[in-house]
């Protein structure tokens, strides 16, 4: 997908505030222990497949319900979307609320599927 130069300043400056993880690291393991995965897509996307074990709170909500979800601003948060775009600005919201322990998935779904992992459909 062709994304507009607007659109991809926004997600470079945030990604450069928040950290990023693989999709082997989050397949792995290799995330802080007790990690909540979170899909940050729309529901069509997410009900199209998505990470095993995975919620979701799309980009559009996110900010509105993650602290009734997630009162602990220290909790490890893993944030994923299509591409790796949409999570690192939901990242970088997060953070911005006091959230301590976000990670945001870099290559996202699309990664998630090129690597052939398993997804729930």
């Amino acid at each position: 997908m062709k994304h507009a130069p607007g659109f991809l300043a926004l997600v470079n400056d945030a990604k450069s505030r928040v950290k990023e993880c693989t999709v082997e690291d989050v397949k792995g393991g290799r995330v802080p222990p007790g990690s909540v995965i979170i899909d940050v897509r729309e529901e069509s996307e997410f009900a199209g497949g998505h990470v095993p074990g995975a919620i979701h709170l799309s980009k559009g909500i996110i900010e509105r319900d993650i602290e009734t979800q997630f009162p602990n601003k220290t909790a490890p948060l893993v944030l994923y979307c299509g591409g790796g775009f949409r999570s690192a600005l939901a990242a970088d919201s997060l953070q911005r609320m006091g959230y301590t322990n976000v990670l945001s998935m870099d290559g996202g779904m699309r990664g998630w599927r090129e690597a052939g992992y398993t997804e729930v459909v």
